[in-house]
């Protein structure tokens, strides 16, 4: 009888453990799950599947495809990064990040863990400031005969927006408008709307190449992380520099500036995606230009535009996803660029903040 009875304390431990486990482990970064999957069989198990989930989906299920991670060079299963699909105020550079991934829920950011891998400080200068303020539709708190208030854009054919884009800037509806989110003139703020997948690359490291055929003028995402002050920018590139030498760590800084016609600079916007970001932060350099157009879109409501990507071209299924993160100009000792096209400098872009 006593021992009937300690098999099923015993059991009843061991479940109790695998239960809280399942709560636990998936809010552990790479390096902490791996030493908690080394302690028994139990917790490898749970690990094991954690990460497969992970591998399965970068995004976290915050957006509405799975992006998985495909890596035939080494060993490495995924990058680890805490996910945004849009931007948002800058955390303490000092505190950790901690964020669920490799179970189900779809649990926002809350507060706190460690960096991760893309490949490179960018620099990019965006095309001349125009008159671009407001909603685009104009009317969009307009009142009907019935006395409801309406959007214009609700009419616009959502297959259209972006099919014609000749401009580096465009203007959305925002929070000062009536229409939610499933407005078209909200184009930018559903989210990533194609299939993608981080493939790692031999030279280039982790990149984004599409899960699909995209057809010109299509939006693909955001350049979403944290938006900084010019002054914590330069404090966190000068420590991003310093870790450079590192072969484990390469860090994603976004730097914009707008200019007026006489060529001064009028805005800076700051994105560092390094410990928090999207999709966008694997997307690598190309000397030609690549295959997107970054476009700055504005909504109206909003005061600090956003960095958006959308076909140059039509983009096949398998093909890797690039741009040009601006001309190298700025620092003599570059990282190399591996890009492969004709253009090519031999250096990446880099900023110097």
């Amino acid at each position: 009888m006593f021992q009937e009875s300690k098999k099923i304390c015993s059991r009843t431990a061991e479940e109790e453990l695998f239960e809280c486990a399942e709560l636990v482990l998936p809010w552990l970064p790479l390096s902490d799950l791996a030493s908690m999957s080394s302690t028994c069989k139990s917790l490898r198990q749970i690990a094991k599947a954690i990460t497969t989930r992970r591998i399965f989906d970068a995004s976290r299920s915050l957006e509405k495809h799975p992006i998985p991670f495909i890596n035939t060079v080494d060993a490495q299963p995924y990058s680890y990064f805490i996910y945004t699909p849009s931007q948002i105020l800058g955390l303490p550079d000092s505190s950790p990040i901690y964020q669920p991934w490799g179970s189900n829920p779809k649990i926002p950011i809350s507060n706190s863990c460690p960096m991760t891998d893309l490949n490179l400080t960018i620099g990019l200068v965006s095309s001349v400031v125009e008159n671009c303020s407001g909603c685009v539709c104009k009317n969009c708190s307009r009142v009907t005969k019935d006395g409801d208030l309406e959007c214009p854009c609700w009419s616009i054919q959502p297959e259209l927006m972006g099919s014609c884009l000749v401009s580096e800037m465009m203007t959305e509806c925002g929070s000062s408008c009536v229409c939610g989110l499933d407005c078209a003139n909200r184009l930018t703020q559903q989210g990533v709307s194609v299939r993608l997948k981080i493939v790692k690359h031999r030279r280039k490291g982790w990149g984004v190449e599409a899960a699909q055929f995209i057809g010109c003028g299509k939006f693909i995402c955001e350049y979403a992380g944290e938006l900084l002050t010019t002054e914590e920018a330069r404090k966190r590139q000068q420590k991003y520099d310093e870790l450079s030498s590192s072969v484990h760590f390469s860090s994603a800084l976004l730097v914009v500036r707008e200019h007026l016609p006489s060529g001064k600079a009028c805005m800076r916007v700051n994105i560092d995606a390094t410990r928090v970001g999207n999709i966008a932060r694997f997307i690598n350099h190309s000397c030609d230009g690549g295959n997107l157009m970054t476009v700055l879109v504005r909504s109206s409501g909003a005061l600090l535009p956003r960095i958006c990507f959308f076909a140059s071209r039509d983009i096949q299924e398998g093909e890797e996803l690039t741009f040009s993160y601006g001309d190298v100009r700025t620092r003599l000792k570059g990282l190399q660029c591996f890009c492969g096209s004709s253009g090519c400098v031999g250096l990446l872009p880099s900023e110097q903040t």
